[in-house]
């Protein structure tokens, strides 16, 4: 019996990018189409196979510790972005000033589908789905940059609609305009009190 159970949910991609040299800054650069192969997005400096530990995971491991790369894509919903421009008080928000990978339009309350789910395009190319995108500070400097005063208010906006990190578990293409099955767990929720 499958793990997965495919949903009616089908999304479309509605911009891609890649952040070329986080040293050098977090914004993306806007793509037409990318090549996903098992390290990442090609071109993109949060790939690999495995990635330095950073504040997410701080409760398992010290800082830089190597582990597998679940962050290899930064997917963000078309109508959260929107709703997060809104809260600053902007008429839209560059899905680029925040390092986004992928932009997706069409599946209700994104950044909260259930961990593992995958995004299916027809290519046959699959990222699978790690968790919520807690929002940081990093974005406030582009932001600023692009919209004087409004750099700070990015964080506070973005709870609980940053997206979610994803890593590629089929490799393939993906161009803006592709649609993306949705699958999730075929599981329970899990009831045990943390």
């Amino acid at each position: 019996m499958p793990a997965l159970k495919a949903t009616d949910h089908v999304a479309e991609i509605t911009w891609l990018g890649v952040v070329p040299d986080r040293d050098a800054g977090l914004p993306s650069e806007p793509r037409s189409a990318l090549a996903l192969g098992f390290a990442g997005p090609e071109g993109e400096a949060h790939g690999g196979l495995t990635r330095p530990s950073c504040s997410r995971v701080l409760g398992l491991y010290p800082r830089d510790t190597p582990i597998r790369n679940a962050r290899q894509l930064s997917i963000l919903s078309h109508e959260e972005l929107a709703v997060i421009a809104a809260d600053m008080g902007l008429s839209a928000l560059d899905p680029a000033l925040v390092g986004a990978t992928m932009v997706v339009r069409g599946i209700p309350d994104f950044s909260h589908v259930p961990p593992s789910s995958r995004l299916l395009a027809d290519s046959g190319a699959c990222v699978a789905i790690d968790m919520e995108n807690r929002p940081c500070v990093l974005p406030a400097r582009p932001i600023e940059d692009r919209h004087k005063g409004f750099g700070q208010r990015f964080k506070a906006a973005a709870q609980g609609r940053r997206g979610v990190t994803a890593w590629v578990e089929a490799e393939g293409q993906v161009a803006v305009g592709d649609r993306l099955r949705l699958f999730v767990p075929d599981q329970p929720a899990w009831s045990a009190p943390c």
